[in-house]
C-alpha cells in the first residue's frame, strides 16, 4: 500500500495566509529595518537635544527645596519662577520657529541648545531671586525653541508611516533627561551644593558641534521656496488651518496645565515634611521614586507613537488623558510609600505619554511654508498658558497641601481628553 502523500504547508511568509496581521506588524515594530541615515541622525539630534533640555529644566525642581531655604522663598514664589520659564518658552517657541523656517531646522536647533545650556549654568551664579528669575526666563526661551526646531526637523525627515513613532521616541527622551537630572542631583548636590548642580547644565552645549557636522537639513525644507515676510500669518488664519490649530492648542494647553502643575511639584511632594503638605521621604527615597516614575514616563512617551501610528492620533490622545484624569487624584491622596511607588509609574505613563502625539498632529495640520513657526506657536502658547499651573498648585498647597492640589490637574487632563475628540484624524498624511 502506497504511503499517503506528505502534506504541503505554505511558506511562513506566504501572502496567501489568512487571518489578522501579527501584533508586531499592527504596531509597526518592524520599522527599524529600513530607517535611512538622515532619519536616524535627525532623531538622534532632536532626541538628545530634548533629553538634555529636560535635564536642565528639571534640575530646578529637584533642588527646589534647597532654593526655598537659600532664598527664603514661599511656595508661591517658587512656583512663579517655574511659570516664568514656561511663559518664556512660548516666546522662544515662536521666535525659533520663525528662525527655523528662515535659516533651517538644524541651525535653529543648535542656537536653542546653546541658549538653554548657558542659561542653566548661569543659574548657579544667582545671588538674588530676581537674578535667578532672569536666568530661568532665558532658559525658557531655549527650551521652547528646542522642541520647535527638533520636532520640525524630525517630522520633515521621516516618512508618514513612521512619523508618529519617531516623534514619540524623541519625546520619550525627555523622561531620560529627567532621570539624568535626578542622578546629577544625587551625585553633585551632597558635595558641591545646588550651585554645582546648575553648573553641570552647561554640558549640552557640546552637542552643537556634532549637529553642525553630521545632521543634514530635511530635503522638504531645502526644496521649498522661502515664503515672503508675513505670509505665515495669512496661512495660519486660513479657515481649516486656524480651526484645527485652535483645537490642538487648547487641548495642548489643558494637557500641559495638568502636566506642569503635577510633575513640577512631585519632587517637593515626595520630599517635603508632612507638616508642609509633603510625604517626608529621604533624598535617597525621593531620588529612587523619581527614577521609577521616569521609567513610566519613558514607556508612555515611546509607546504612544506606536499606538498613534497604528490606531490614530485622536483615539490615543483620548485614552491616555482620560486614564490620567482618573489616576492623578488617587496619587495625590496616597500616603504610604508603597502606593506612591506603585502608582507613580502609571501616573507618569498616562500623564505624560500623550505629549508624543502632539508633534505628529501639529506637523500634519499646518502647511509646510509655516510649519515650524506654527508648531512653535501652537505648542508653546499651550505651554505659556500652562504657566499658571505651578503657581496655582503652590498657592493651593499653602492651604490644602500639595496632594489635594493635584485635583486641579486631574480636571485639566479631563478637559484635554474631551478636546482631543474634536481634533481631525491625520494619521498617514503626507507632508509637503
Amino acid at each position: 500500500m502506497a504511503n499517503p502523500p506528505t502534506p504541503q504547508f505554505p511558506a511562513a511568509n506566504s501572502a496567501a495566509l489568512p487571518g489578522p496581521a501579527p501584533p508586531y506588524r499592527i504596531l509597526g515594530l518592524e520599522w527599524p529595518r529600513d530607517v535611512t541615515s538622515a532619519e536616524r541622525k535627525s532623531l538622534l539630534a532632536g532626541g538628545l537635544g530634548w533629553m538634555l533640555d529636560a535635564m536642565d529644566v528639571m534640575l530646578y525642581s529637584l533642588v527646589l527645596a534647597y532654593l526655598i531655604r537659600e532664598f527664603s522663598m514661599d511656595k508661591s514664589t517658587a512656583g512663579f519662577l517655574i511659570s516664568l520659564t514656561l511663559i518664556a518658552s512660548a516666546i522662544g517657541g515662536l521666535f525659533f520657529g520663525v528662525l527655523a523656517d528662515r535659516i533651517g531646522r538644524t541651525r535653529a536647533l543648535m542656537a536653542s541648545i546653546l541658549v538653554y545650556s548657558l542659561a542653566t549654568a548661569a543659574c548657579g551664579f544667582s545671588r538674588t531671586i530676581p537674578q535667578l528669575a532672569v536666568f530661568r526666563f532665558v532658559l525658557g526661551l531655549g527650551m521652547g525653541g528646542e522642541w520647535t526646531a527638533a520636532a520640525a526637523l524630525i517630522a520633515e525627515t521621516w516618512r508618514a508611516e513612521h512619523r508618529g513613532k519617531a516623534l514619540g521616541l524623541m519625546q520619550s527622551a525627555y523622561a531620560i533627561g529627567e532621570a539624568i537630572a535626578a542622578l546629577v542631583v544625587a551625585v553633585v548636590l551632597p558635595h558641591f551644593g545646588w550651585r554645582g548642580v546648575f553648573f553641570v547644565g552647561v554640558l549640552p552645549a557640546l552637542l552643537v558641534f556634532w549637529i553642525q557636522r553630521s545632521v543634514p537639513e530635511p530635503a522638504i525644507w531645502k526644496n521649498r521656496e522661502r515664503s515672503a515676510r508675513g505670509i505665515w500669518l495669512n496661512k495660519l488664519l486660513e479657515k481649516d488651518v486656524f480651526r484645527d490649530g485652535l483645537l490642538a492648542t487648547a487641548m495642548n494647553a489643558c494637557g500641559m496645565f495638568g502636566y506642569w502643575g503635577l510633575f513640577t511639584w512631585v519632587p517637593a511632594y515626595l520630599s517635603l515634611p508632612s507638616s508642609q503638605g509633603g510625604r517626608g521621604l529621604s533624598l535617597v527615597k525621593t531620588t529612587t521614586f523619581f527614577l521609577v516614575l521616569c521609567g513610566g514616563k519613558w514607556l508612555g512617551y515611546a509607546l504612544f507613537g506606536f499606538f498613534a501610528d497604528a490606531f490614530g492620533r485622536r483615539k490615543s490622545f483620548f485614552v491616555y488623558l482620560v486614564i490620567a484624569a482618573v489616576l492623578v487624584p488617587v496619587y495625590g491622596m496616597a500616603r504610604s510609600p508603597f502606593w506612591l511607588l506603585a502608582l507613580g509609574p502609571l501616573v507618569a505613563f498616562f500623564g505624560t505619554g500623550f505629549f508624543s502625539g502632539y508633534a505628529a498632529i501639529a506637523s500634519e495640520i499646518f502647511p509646510g511654508e509655516i510649519r515650524a513657526a506654527a508648531m512653535g506657536l501652537s505648542y508653546n502658547i499651550g505651554r505659556g498658558l500652562s504657566a499658571a499651573a505651578p503657581f496655582a498648585v503652590g498657592a493651593l498647597a499653602i492651604r490644602y497641601g500639595i496632594g489635594p492640589a493635584f485635583f486641579l490637574q486631574a480636571a485639566a487632563f479631563f478637559v484635554a481628553a474631551m478636546l482631543a475628540l474634536a481634533l481631525p484624524e491625520t494619521r498617514g498624511r503626507q507632508l509637503e
